[in-house]
């Protein structure tokens, strides 16, 4: 498989000056998209031809959230496959523009980038990894569109706690969120909307809640470091408060992952606030799955790289041998 130009892409929008350094150090490109905006991409690989499949990194979404959150296992694959990151509408450097954010926006984007990628390398299926609530708009993709996705990993899914349990029993609307309206108009009151966040992200702020991810105070300093400088940036709150409002988090994201038609791996911790994975019974039975289980925290990227490498390898094996 020849491996594409990453410098620039042919859907490039407007240049605007840039504030903050990028969250990962590699060639960039943007696409624009009238339903998602403007979001800014990052690509690198060997500089010889390769002939595994691209592979898209998907960050999460949080106040802070970045392409950064994925920047171990992008330097890991760099240096072996073609792999690609972007940071999704209202975070890092693409469009932070103040709306409502909702699954279908992030959806969009991960077509968008997917299209793309699969463009650059020949029509080419690729492989994608989301990580915690973008797994459930990386699933949705993945129902929407499988022919772009050749297998689809999870790290740290949402959407698969009691409460998902529960609304898969009940049934209703698929594309139902669980959105609060009154809490995010009170967030954007404009007297105290950008002074409350600046207070959500002090760097003591940031800490706690990383200490809550990694379950542990010991946590990545660098990611705390972009963190904070990446939520003091104009419009840094306009994604996070529909987050906060439940906006981004899918009723039924438990029937999204079942429906997932290519082999899917996920891995997960098992300390800190994010380690309810009661419905995962619901699909480690699927044939199509895999499930691994990791001592660590929510980001295990950060903590135990070399496993989760190792058994995602293992399963990229196993799956083209399938």
């Amino acid at each position: 498989m020849q491996v594409a130009s990453t410098t620039q892409s042919d859907h490039a929008a407007a240049p605007r000056a840039v504030t903050m350094p990028p969250p990962l150090a590699a060639p960039r490109f943007e696409l624009a998209d009238s339903r998602c905006g403007r979001i800014t991409c990052y690509g690198d690989g060997p500089t010889a031809p390769t002939e595994q499949r691209p592979l898209l990194l998907i960050h999460s979404v949080n106040a802070a959230a970045t392409a950064y959150e994925m920047k171990p296992l992008f330097e890991h694959y760099r240096h072996t496959r073609q792999v690609y990151a972007f940071d999704l509408p209202g975070f890092g450097l693409s469009d932070r523009a103040d709306r409502i954010y909702t699954p279908r926006i992030m959806t969009d984007a991960i077509l968008l980038a997917a299209k793309e990628i699969r463009r650059r390398h020949g029509d080419t299926p690729i492989d994608a990894i989301a990580l915690s609530l973008s797994c459930e708009f990386a699933a949705r993709a993945g129902t929407e569109a499988a022919n772009l996705f050749r297998t689809l990993g999870l790290i740290s899914p949402t959407g698969l706690d009691r409460r998902a349990e529960a609304a898969a029993k009940k049934g209703g609307d698929k594309d139902a969120t669980r959105a609060m309206p009154w809490l995010r108009n009170i967030f954007t009151v404009p007297l105290w909307k950008q002074r409350f966040f600046s207070l959500l992200t002090s760097r003591a702020s940031i800490r706690f809640f990383l200490r809550k991810t990694f379950g542990r105070k010991d946590i990545d300093e660098g990611l705390l470091e972009y963190d904070y400088i990446t939520t003091h940036q104009p419009g840094a709150e306009n994604a996070p408060y529909s987050f906060v409002s439940g906006y981004m988090f899918s009723v039924h994201a438990l029937k999204l992952y079942q429906a997932l038609s290519m082999p899917v791996w996920m891995v997960h911790g098992v300390r800190g606030d994010f380690v309810d994975y009661q419905g995962k019974h619901a699909v480690e039975g699927l044939p199509n799955w895999q499930i691994e289980v990791l001592q660590t925290g929510a980001l295990p990227q950060f903590e135990q790289l070399d496993k989760v490498v190792a058994s995602y390898d293992d399963f990229q094996t196993r799956a083209a041998g399938a």
